[in-house]
Formats: C-alpha cells, sequence, structure tokens
C-alpha cells in the first residue's frame, strides 16, 4: 500500500463527490424558478440512494466475481471482504477506497438523466427510476466495461467513463424525454434559464471535480493521472471556445450559457481517451466535440424532443464521440497499458470502440423503456397539468427556492 497514492485517491474521490452538488447547482439554474430546488433536489439525492444501493448489492454486481462477462456475483454484498487492505483492480490502495471512488461515479450517472425529464416528473416516479435504472442499466454496464465483463476483455478502452457513464445516461435520457413528453408550451413559449450564475458556479464546480474524476481514474498519483488532468483541461477550454464561435456564427452573440455547455461537453468528450491520448489530440477532441455538441443540442428543436437540459445533446453524442475519438487518437507511447488508435497504425480499436458504444445505447434505450413504462402503468410517470404550471417547487416539496 502507498500513502501517497491512497493520499491522492482519498482527495479525488471527494472531488467526484462533490461533482454531484455542482450538477444540481449546474441543472437548478437551468430551470424556471418554480422548480429550481425539484431539480436540484432530484440530483442531490442521488447521493444518498445510490449510496445504499451500492453497499447493499451494486459494488458486488458491479466488481465482484464475473458470470459469463455480464455481471458481478453477490459475493461482496454488503462490502463482505472489502476491506482497507489491498483490493484485486488497484494493487497500492485500499480495496475499499477503490469502492468509494467508484461509489460516486455510481451516484453522479443517474443524476445526470434528471436533466432530460426536468419540471414535469412525479417524486415518487423519480425515486423508483433511479433504483429500478442503477440496479438494471448503471451495475450491468459498468460490470462489462471495468469489471471484468465482456468488454474489458475485447480490448475496448474507457479511461473514466464515456461508455459507462455519459454514453449510457445519455441514451437513458432521450427514451425519457419522448416517453414522459414535451412540457406545456414548449415551442410556443420562451423557456430562459432563471439564474445563470448558477447555472456557471455549478459548470466551474464540475469543471474542477472533473480532475478528480479522469485524474483519479489512474488510481494513483503518477504519469498516467498527470495525462490524464492536463488533456481534461485542454480539451474542455477548446470545448468552450468551439461552442460559442458555433453560436456566434449561427445566432450572432456568444452567450454565457453556451460558455458553460461547451466547457461540459469538452469534459465529457475527454473522458474516455484522458489517460489515452496526448494534449494536442485532446485539443482536438474538444474542439469537434464542442461544436458537435452545439449542433446536437439545436436538433432537438428539429426533431421535436424536448430534453430539458441538453442530456442527450452533450452527454450523449459528446460521450459517443469521445468513444470514437479514442479509437482514433489513442496511443501506447501515451499509455502503455492503452492500445493504439486508428491515427497509431490500429484501426481495429475504433471498430471495438463502435462495437461496444451503440451496444450500450442499445441496452439502456431498452431497459430505461421497461422500466418507464412499468413506472408509468402503476404510479405514474407526470404531475398532472395544473401542479406543471405551479411549478414542482410547490407541489412536490411544499416550498419556494425564493422569497422575494
Amino acid at each position: 500500500m502507498n500513502s501517497g497514492d491512497t493520499a491522492f485517491m482519498l482527495i479525488a474521490t471527494a472531488m467526484v463527490m462533490l461533482m454531484t452538488p455542482g450538477l444540481a447547482l449546474f441543472y437548478g439554474g437551468m430551470v424556471r424558478s418554480k422548480n429550481v430546488l425539484a431539480t436540484i433536489m432530484q440530483s442531490f439525492l442521488c447521493l444518498g440512494i445510490v449510496s445504499i444501493l451500492w453497499v447493499a448489492y451494486g459494488y458486488s454486481l458491479a466488481f465482484g466475481p464475473d458470470v459469463k462477462g455480464l455481471i458481478g456475483n453477490l459475493d461482496w454484498a454488503g462490502l463482505k471482504g472489502v476491506g482497507t487492505t489491498i483490493g484485486p483492480y488497484a494493487d497500492t490502495i485500499p480495496h475499499l477506497l477503490f469502492c468509494a471512488f467508484q461509489l460516486m461515479f455510481a451516484v453522479i450517472t443517474p443524476a445526470l438523466i434528471t436533466g432530460a425529464f426536468a419540471e414535469r416528473i412525479k417524486f415518487s416516479a423519480y425515486l423508483i427510476f433511479t433504483v429500478l435504472w442503477v440496479s438494471l442499466v448503471y451495475f450491468p454496464v459498468c460490470h462489462w466495461v471495468w469489471g471484468g465483463g465482456w468488454i474489458s476483455g475485447h480490448g475496448g478502452l474507457d479511461f473514466a467513463g464515456g461508455t459507462v457513464i455519459h454514453i449510457n445516461s445519455g441514451a437513458a435520457a432521450l427514451v425519457a424525454a419522448l416517453m414522459i413528453g414535451k412540457r406545456k408550451g414548449w415551442g410556443k413559449e420562451p423557456f430562459h434559464p432563471h439564474n445563470l450564475g448558477m447555472t456557471l458556479l455549478g459548470a466551474g464546480i464540475l469543471w474542477f471535480g472533473w480532475f478528480g474524476f479522469n485524474a483519479g481514474s489512474a488510481l494513483s498519483a503518477g504519469e498516467i493521472a498527470t495525462v490524464a488532468f492536463f488533456t481534461t483541461q485542454v480539451a474542455s477550454g477548446a470545448a468552450a471556445l468551439s461552442w460559442i464561435i458555433m453560436e456566434w456564427i449561427t445566432q450572432g452573440k456568444p452567450t454565457t450559457l453556451g460558455a458553460a455547455s461547451g466547457a461540459i461537453a469538452g469534459l465529457v468528450a475527454i473522458t474516455p481517451g484522458a489517460g489515452f491520448v496526448s494534449p494536442i489530440s485532446a485539443i482536438i477532441i474538444g474542439l469537434v466535440g464542442g461544436g458537435l455538441c452545439y449542433f446536437a443540442v439545436l436538433m432537438k428543436s428539429r426533431l421535436s424532443y424536448d430534453d430539458a437540459l441538453d442530456v442527450v445533446g452533450v452527454h450523449g453524442v459528446g460521450g459517443l464521440w469521445g468513444a470514437l475519438a479514442t479509437g482514433l487518437f489513442a496511443s501506447t507511447a501515451i499509455n502503455p497499458g492503452g492500445a493504439d488508435g486508428l491515427f497509431a497504425g490500429n484501426p481495429a480499436l475504433l471498430g471495438i470502440q463502435a462495437l461496444d458504444a451503440f451496444s450500450t445505447i442499445i441496452y439502456s434505450i431498452v431497459v430505461t423503456f421497461v422500466i418507464l413504462k412499468a413506472i408509468d402503468l402503476t404510479v405514474g410517470l407526470r404531475v398532472t397539468l395544473e401542479d406543471e404550471i405551479q411549478g414542482l417547487d410547490l407541489t412536490q416539496h411544499s416550498e419556494t427556492g425564493y422569497s422575494i
């Protein structure tokens, strides 16, 4: 056990935990004032729900001994055998610390999805959805990629969660937006963010926490963590610039919301390749990712689906681009433990990355549809029209975000 690596991973874990409250602020500022607390609550409460599930059976399903490449078994349920000695996934930090680090990833993933159905879902439906989705979608996909499942078995690369977190949540968000339907007045009335200062603060917290997210995925304080840290910064900065340039060209004005959204798009895009690509490659990934996600967000009005907070356009499309870009730019000169991509002479990796990404999309879409359908047939997914007009803060929680 290495005390330096342990200290580094304790800090990285805390940074990733902070990302979920950061996401709550990022999302909270983007909705109308009558829904700010309900939106923040949906992200924040994932810290409680997923933590309990993770201890009970989640960690065992995601990282426990493999069952036919599909899921872990329940040998580690209740964290049996998961202690402060070295574990099977990191040889210089306590097993329990690795478990805690991965917990923070599991927490933020369902929180990302909440942006798709913001301002119109029942709180009871949200609670049931989060429990079922994490159990039936996140835990299995996490095992496929990081827990010894079939994706890791054939050489797929996902350094810090492009497939597990962003593609997975983006696909689920698309299904949720379509099934729950549009907000009343969407496309006819302006739906402006009520507090962009809050959104920018949330974006800054997310950017800060993302260094723990990506650099921490090296699981030790060393060369690969340094690469991941640096590529995270330059990709995000490049994406923020490319987003507002595209916005400036097409709409005549660059916006602060565009800068924040672009930065997040760059963070999403670099996540799968953060520890596998060079800084120059990271800049290219960010530049393309920012512009690509901007146009993906524009498409939602043309395709007529109400993804309230752009989860599909930023996380789904950004994560898919990042996974494929890893297949293009990955290099063993940067990380000998990875693989060479297309531009390093190995086109096979691009095919592997595409297979992994689209397999995850299909699985997430199908299972998310079944979960949402079951909830709709039982407790119902959507608040009443009257409650939606009044706002979820009052109707779901009997409180208001502002008293002026």
